[in-house]
């Protein structure tokens, strides 16, 4: 198996993107990627989508990607994992390079989700639950995370204002990130004092109904020391795991099964352990999620994500710093872009990129995690600066 390298990103500003279609969102993106890597082809592509046809009445994403991007006639591939989709396309590019399939690869990650009204959004998204005994129950995925925010209180004494603490780091955050789609700060008390969701989930413990698009250029390392005239990142370790759909069929719906094991194969592949990484990218698509997944993946004791995230521990100056791009909180969640956009985020905090005051200090390992659904998929990347 071949080495593989990030030699190019490209993100466009997120929010809600009324003067653009979704074949706009994946050029934009792609051509950024293609312009910072230094090139003007790649030997195929893949792009990640979760429900381009009900959000936009648009399928066959894999032919319009190539032939939007300029990229025609190369083979791409649309690849599907609900909200891991971004992700997902990553990994199968990187597959693709270390296969020796390909020698330069292109991931793009997109979703348009603004051309569909609240019902319509919701509709959409709750295609990645259990449409027979969740979606038909009436349980869509604020539901879903209250349940797992009510029963990791219940169990481990989660505070509400652990959780609210989240949203508030994140937007912190996101506030000096120039192309994410809420840049402002908020507080612990208007976080709890927001418009209720689903108890103890408030709007503002939520992430957004996104528009946006994430691309990044993979290759081979012998290809990469070629034409990269920036820092090289390579990509050392990959895990993909799934779980149950339905949330009721888990050993503990507090617990996010998919993410421990697709980390366990990117951490023995990468020969790294959590106390290794300097900075990660998480899918805190709800507040609790974020606090779930520190667990997960082995970064704090099972229960201890609550207190962890209070006392600093993920905080941009802290031992592990968490979103600093601001998260789906903040920074967005057009659903099959955020895979990719954790990729782009990790790989400018590596190359020392990043925004003035959000830059990690000393980034070189970085960890992303993407999940589809209530954590019924999971895909984990390590990239390291060379």
């Amino acid at each position: 198996m071949r080495d593989v390298a990030v030699i190019g990103i490209g993100m466009n500003k997120w929010g809600e993107l009324w003067d653009k279609s979704i074949r706009d969102l994946v050029a934009e993106s792609a051509l950024l990627a293609l312009d910072d890597a230094g090139i003007d082809k790649v030997d195929s592509m893949y792009i990640g989508t979760m429900s381009s046809g009900l959000f936009t009445d648009q399928e066959h994403l894999a032919s319009i990607g190539a032939d939007y991007s300029a990229l025609c006639p190369i083979p791409c591939t649309r690849v599907e994992s609900a909200c891991a989709s971004g992700g997902l396309a990553v990994r199968m590019g990187f597959m693709d390079v270390a296969s020796g399939m390909s020698d330069i690869v292109m991931a793009v990650g997109v979703e348009k989700m603004t051309d569909v009204d609240g019902n319509g959004a919701t509709f959409a998204l709750a295609t990645a639950a259990d449409q027979e005994y969740e979606v038909f129950n009436g349980v869509t995925f604020p539901g879903l995370y209250a349940m797992m925010a009510n029963h990791h209180m219940y169990k481990h004494g989660t505070t509400r204002d652990q959780l609210a603490q989240v949203a508030v780091k994140n937007h912190r955050n996101g506030k000096k990130n120039p192309l994410a789609q809420f840049r402002m700060e908020i507080t612990i008390d208007q976080v709890k004092n927001a418009v209720m969701i689903a108890d103890p989930l408030t709007i503002l413990d939520c992430s957004p109904i996104t528009d946006g698009s994430a691309a990044v250029i993979l290759c081979s390392m012998d290809k990469a020391k070629e034409l990269c005239k920036k820092r090289i990142v390579k990509i050392i370790g990959s895990g993909s795991a799934t779980d149950t759909i339905q949330l009721a069929q888990r050993e503990d719906i507090s617990f996010i099964k998919s993410t421990a094991v697709a980390a366990k194969k990117a951490f023995e592949m990468a020969g790294k352990k959590p106390s290794d990484i300097d900075f990660i990218e998480v899918h805190d698509c709800f507040t609790i999620a974020e606090i779930m997944t520190i667990e997960a993946l082995g970064f704090v004791e099972k229960g201890k994500g609550g207190p962890a995230t209070a006392d600093g521990l993920t905080a941009i100056d802290g031992k592990l710093p968490v979103n600093s791009s601001g998260g789906l909180k903040s920074k967005g969640h057009p659903v099959g872009a955020t895979g990719t956009a954790q990729i782009v985020e990790l790989t400018k905090q590596i190359r020392g990129e990043a925004d003035k005051g959000r830059q990690v200090k000393n980034a070189n390992l970085g960890l992303a995690q993407n999940m589809g659904g209530s954590g019924a998929s999971s895909v984990v990347h390590i990239l390291e600066g060379m």
